[in-house]
């Protein structure tokens, strides 16, 4: 403002210089179209760029004979995200994240001070503070076919909506409204709060599926369809059920018998008469007439041509045999329907040629947008499942269902989707993807990002301990390594944190025991940073490994260098990648390479761009980097941008 004020101060035309200056107090006085809010400075964030690694704290290798490999990352969101946007651009199938509500309860740090409910900046620090995530995670997510899922409750879901029509213009968005506490979360002066509200951005072809969901999701979307196949009389009952109501209504049908059973033969025409003996009728066959136990005369549901369509598409069949007296069935027009758009399953024919549908078959159909779902509610199946595995160690984790059916209607039919957590918590979307895989037979992979912190009241505590960050014991009650991380390893090898076997079953499968696990691995990395001289001199190989194990996809377990040698190759077909790191070798890295079919990443270590260029067109169908001038490029060149 101060330079524009100068500029104006400088005409000469007092007339002129006033209605400037008066038409801009006018315009500053109007509200700006859209989200408004200080832009405030990174909260604790580096300057300039940095160059990650990921060092290995942890592992657990669960299932030896899967190549499927999860990973948990202490880190910063921020950096992490930076890193990710390095090793998966656009190749994300779906984000989850369960960012912080900005209560006012003290339940988030910017620049590593709380934030609380006096805080008068406190809406637009955590707009600050998203933003800058969100236009990271914007990097990961494939635009063809990707989601964005964001949960949230009152205090900020209008700030974070206007926040997500900003960044992802070209996405579709929509809130639902999910009901996690049933017995509701008293607000002062205020009405009970009983959901919250998640919001999905769709890119592309994304689109939520059609389930197989019980009638607990068809709020809003009328009643449940019949579970049970129904098959029904085709005899007319009730009003109108005579003979003389619809004479064109009377007629026979033609049974004839099989080494298999009855069947109908045929179908007639509508009869007028009354000496039913003599009606022609095909040779070896006899006939079924619309007539009631009592001897009335009555007629069909249907014309003789609507019955021979019945009859032709196989909704048409034969009760139990008694002769003439045999019931004639018929399928209604709903179930009919459903069988013709896909939603009840058809797996084959009868021998009389009539469907042959699943009786118990459960209805598909993409949901409404208030969810009311019993197995979401978050003290049930949030804290108390965590507190059977962990204890007490953590507050206010989302249920287990909740994520699951969440992401699921997104990734389902997407048995190797990538999805990213960067709000981790106590790590409850590993453990739904982790049950996803389990029913479905999925190799769905999972990446999680959380911070180490301790809450406010554990750090007070240690404090008075004489305890500060950094201090074994003040990490080791950190999130990561208390709560995320044992988690992870309970969940997946089937016991509680003192090794006895968790009790249950999980909802919603057949009878899958909670003491089984999930046959998967999973790695626990810090993430790091390195020096930019010693990487390009090619002296920090065996640290920046597990970020080509990453890139190249993550398959079998992260390879290791036992010293700071760097060999002059590394061909890895178990983890789908080789390394050249000595030209004068390459002749041989070569032939071996292409022997290889599982090697899908070949990095080579040159510094001419022209010959490297050269090199990677002796490899065929797989992806080629250049180490270490993409690694490097990519952060200086993404901090540019950033700081522009």
């Amino acid at each position: 403002m101060s330079a524009i004020n100068d500029l104006i101060a400088q005409i000469d035309d007092e007339e002129l210089r006033q209605r400037i200056d008066s038409e801009l107090k006018r315009l500053l006085k109007q509200k700006k179209f859209g989200l408004v809010f200080e832009d405030h400075m990174p909260e604790g964030l580096t300057e300039g760029a940095i160059y990650p690694c990921l060092k290995v704290l942890d592992e657990l290798h669960h299932a030896p004979e899967r190549s499927l490999w999860h990973a948990l990352i202490e880190a910063d969101n921020y950096y992490a995200l930076q890193l990710l946007a390095y090793l998966y651009p656009g190749m994300v199938d779906c984000i989850y994240i369960d960012p912080p509500y900005n209560t006012g309860a003290r339940d988030w740090k910017y620049n590593n001070d709380y934030v609380d409910s006096s805080d008068q900046y406190r809406h637009s620090k955590w707009l600050s503070m998203m933003k800058r995530r969100l236009l990271l995670a914007k990097k990961l997510l494939n635009p063809r076919d990707s989601v964005l899922i964001v949960t949230i409750d009152e205090k900020e879901y209008l700030h974070l909506g206007c926040l997500l029509e900003e960044l992802f213009p070209e996405a579709r968005i929509q809130m639902v409204a999910s009901q996690i506490t049933p017995q509701g979360n008293p607000r002062v002066k205020q009405f009970y709060r009983t959901d919250e509200y998640i919001y999905f951005v769709s890119f592309g072809e994304a689109q939520p599926a059609s389930l197989p969901l019980d009638s607990n999701w068809r709020t809003g979307l009328g009643e449940a369809p019949t579970k049970n196949i129904n098959w029904v009389s085709l005899l007319r009952t009730g009003s109108a059920r005579k003979r003389e109501d619809r004479p064109n209504m009377y007629y026979p049908f033609f049974i004839k018998m099989t080494d298999e059973g009855p069947i109908i033969d045929s179908i007639g025409e509508p009869y007028f008469g009354d000496d039913f003996d003599n009606v022609d009728k095909p040779y070896g066959t006899i006939a079924i007439w619309p007539i009631g136990k009592n001897g009335e005369l009555r007629r069909w549901q249907v014309s003789p041509s609507s019955a021979r369509e019945l009859m032709k598409d196989g909704f048409l069949r034969l009760g139990k045999w008694n002769r003439e007296d045999t019931a004639v069935q018929y399928l209604a027009e709903t179930n009919r329907n459903n069988i013709i758009n896909g939603s009840i399953p058809v797996s084959g024919r009868r021998y009389d040629g009539s469907v042959i549908v699943d009786e118990e078959y459960i209805p598909t159909f993409v949901p409404g947008s208030l969810w009311r779902i019993p197995s979401h509610d978050a003290t049930r199946f949030g804290s108390q499942l965590l507190s059977k595995i962990l204890g007490k160690r953590f507050d206010f984790p989302k249920s287990l269902y909740a994520v699951h059916d969440t992401i699921r209607f997104f990734v389902a039919n997407k048995p190797n989707a990538l999805i990213v957590d960067f709000f981790a918590g106590s790590g409850t979307t590993l453990h739904a993807v982790n049950l996803l895989n389990a029913e479905d037979g999925g190799n769905r992979r999972c990446i999680l990002v959380t911070n180490n912190e301790v809450s406010d009241q554990e750090a007070k505590a240690l404090k008075k301990q004489g305890f500060k960050p950094g201090d074994e014991e003040w990490e080791r009650l950190g999130i990561a390594h208390y709560v995320t991380w044992p988690r992870t390893i309970c969940s997946m090898e089937g016991h509680d944190v003192n090794g006895q076997p968790l009790k249950g079953e999980y909802l919603g499968t057949d009878h899958r025991q909670m003491k089984d696990g999930f046959d998967a691995n999973c790695i626990f990395f810090k993430l790091d940073f390195l020096d930019k001289t010693q990487v390009a001199l090619g002296r920090q190989f065996r640290e920046l490994l597990t970020i080509l194990w990453m890139k190249a996809g993550g398959e079998g377990r992260c390879p290791t260098l036992e010293n700071d040698d760097v060999p002059g190759m590394l061909i890895l077909p178990e983890n789908r990648f080789a390394v050249l790191t000595d030209e004068k070798a390459f002749g041989e890295f070569v032939g071996r390479v292409n022997q290889e079919d599982d090697i899908r990443m070949v990095y080579l270590v040159v510094d001419s761009e022209s010959m490297f260029k050269d090199m990677a067109r002796c490899f065929r169908g797989k992806q080629t980097c250049q180490l270490y001038r993409d690694y490097l490029d990519n952060f200086r060149i993404n901090q540019t941008r950033q700081t522009r």
